[in-house]
């Protein structure tokens, strides 16, 4: 079981509960929320995705509303591996399963 370093005093909501249930993930090592900033575009719900890779993890972006958040992941996952957990974790099957045969538009 993981950790979530708790180390600033803003979080993007929904978010640090999320964290939480990914730490306990075996396999996930520790769990940092990093840098917020605020973005043009907005983002209705809660989304995250793997962004790149660091030393051993990666690196996830975070979005909600007109803010997004770095959070770091340790990990020995693959990407794809870390990208389908967090998936699960917010409820979606697929990044598209709406759209037909699943493919991005």
């Amino acid at each position: 079981m993981g950790r979530v370093v708790i180390t600033h005093s803003t979080y993007i909501e929904g978010l640090v509960p999320l964290l939480k249930r990914l730490a306990r993930c075996p396999g996930i090592d520790t769990v940092t929320p990093a840098v917020i900033s605020r973005v043009r575009g907005r983002s209705a719900q809660l989304r995250l995705r793997v962004s790149a890779p660091i030393t051993g993890g990666h690196k996830l972006v975070a979005r909600r509303g007109s803010s997004v958040q770095e959070v770091f992941v340790v990990t020995g996952w693959s990407r794809e591996q870390l990208q389908q957990q967090l998936d699960q974790l917010l409820g979606q099957a697929s990044p598209n399963s709406n759209s037909p045969e699943g493919e991005r538009s």
